[in-house]
Protein backbone atom coordinates (compact mmCIF):
# COMPACT_ATOMS: atom_id res chain seq x y z
CA UNK A 1 0.00 0.00 0.00
CA UNK A 2 0.98 3.60 -0.40
CA UNK A 3 -0.13 6.90 0.95
CA UNK A 4 -1.67 10.00 -1.35
CA UNK A 5 0.60 12.52 -1.27
CA UNK A 6 -2.56 15.37 -0.71
CA UNK A 7 -4.37 13.86 2.03
CA UNK A 8 -1.87 11.36 3.14
CA UNK A 9 -4.50 8.80 3.45
CA UNK A 10 -3.50 5.49 2.72
CA UNK A 11 -4.53 3.93 -1.08
CA UNK A 12 -3.88 0.83 -3.40
CA UNK A 13 -0.40 0.51 -5.04
CA UNK A 14 -1.95 0.39 -8.60
CA UNK A 15 -4.68 3.09 -7.58
CA UNK A 16 -4.75 6.00 -10.25
CA UNK A 17 -6.86 8.79 -8.21
CA UNK A 18 -7.22 8.74 -4.52
CA UNK A 19 -10.29 7.46 -3.18
CA UNK A 20 -10.55 9.76 -0.36
CA UNK A 21 -9.87 13.12 -1.57
CA UNK A 22 -9.89 12.92 -5.69
CA UNK A 23 -6.34 14.04 -5.97
CA UNK A 24 -4.54 12.21 -8.91
CA UNK A 25 -1.65 10.30 -8.01
CA UNK A 26 1.42 11.36 -9.81
CA UNK A 27 3.28 8.59 -12.04
CA UNK A 28 0.38 6.23 -12.00
CA UNK A 29 -0.67 6.00 -15.55
CA UNK A 30 2.75 7.57 -17.22
CA UNK A 31 3.66 5.58 -20.36
CA UNK A 32 7.23 3.82 -20.07
CA UNK A 33 9.37 5.41 -23.21
CA UNK A 34 12.81 4.04 -24.11
CA UNK A 35 15.78 6.30 -23.26
CA UNK A 36 16.91 6.02 -27.06
CA UNK A 37 13.98 7.47 -28.21
CA UNK A 38 14.56 10.38 -31.03
CA UNK A 39 13.98 11.48 -34.19
CA UNK A 40 15.97 9.66 -36.67
CA UNK A 41 16.97 10.61 -40.25
CA UNK A 42 17.48 6.95 -41.41
CA UNK A 43 14.40 6.20 -40.25
CA UNK A 44 13.02 8.70 -42.27
CA UNK A 45 14.64 7.95 -45.43
CA UNK A 46 13.71 3.91 -44.80
CA UNK A 47 10.32 5.15 -44.66
CA UNK A 48 10.59 7.60 -47.59
CA UNK A 49 11.49 4.59 -50.18
CA UNK A 50 9.26 1.71 -48.81
CA UNK A 51 6.28 4.14 -47.66
CA UNK A 52 4.12 0.89 -46.72
CA UNK A 53 7.12 -0.01 -44.61
CA UNK A 54 7.28 3.61 -42.82
CA UNK A 55 3.91 2.92 -42.01
CA UNK A 56 4.17 -0.79 -40.50
CA UNK A 57 6.79 0.67 -38.61
CA UNK A 58 5.48 3.81 -37.13
CA UNK A 59 2.46 1.17 -35.26
CA UNK A 60 5.26 -0.65 -33.94
CA UNK A 61 7.05 2.05 -32.38
CA UNK A 62 4.06 4.65 -31.55
CA UNK A 63 3.92 3.99 -27.95
CA UNK A 64 7.26 3.27 -26.92
CA UNK A 65 9.26 5.42 -29.22
CA UNK A 66 7.23 8.10 -30.44
CA UNK A 67 9.54 10.25 -31.94
CA UNK A 68 11.27 7.59 -34.24
CA UNK A 69 7.68 6.78 -34.98
CA UNK A 70 7.26 10.15 -35.98
CA UNK A 71 10.44 10.00 -38.46
CA UNK A 72 8.86 6.85 -40.21
CA UNK A 73 5.75 8.38 -41.19
CA UNK A 74 6.92 11.50 -41.95
CA UNK A 75 9.27 9.77 -44.45
CA UNK A 76 6.13 7.77 -45.50
CA UNK A 77 4.19 10.53 -46.44
CA UNK A 78 6.90 12.49 -48.15
CA UNK A 79 7.19 9.27 -50.32
CA UNK A 80 4.04 8.49 -50.89
CA UNK A 81 3.41 12.19 -52.23
CA UNK A 82 6.76 11.91 -54.43
CA UNK A 83 4.95 8.56 -55.70
CA UNK A 84 1.90 9.70 -56.50
CA UNK A 85 3.41 13.15 -58.16
CA UNK A 86 6.23 10.92 -60.47
CA UNK A 87 2.59 9.21 -61.25
CA UNK A 88 0.44 11.71 -62.47
CA UNK A 89 3.56 13.48 -64.16
CA UNK A 90 3.93 9.67 -66.43
CA UNK A 91 -0.28 10.49 -67.48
Amino acid sequence: MKYCQKCGKEIMDEAVICIHCGCAVPGANAKTIAPDDAPDLVSAILGGLIPILGLIMYCIYKDTRPQKATSFIKGAGIGFAIGLVCVSMML
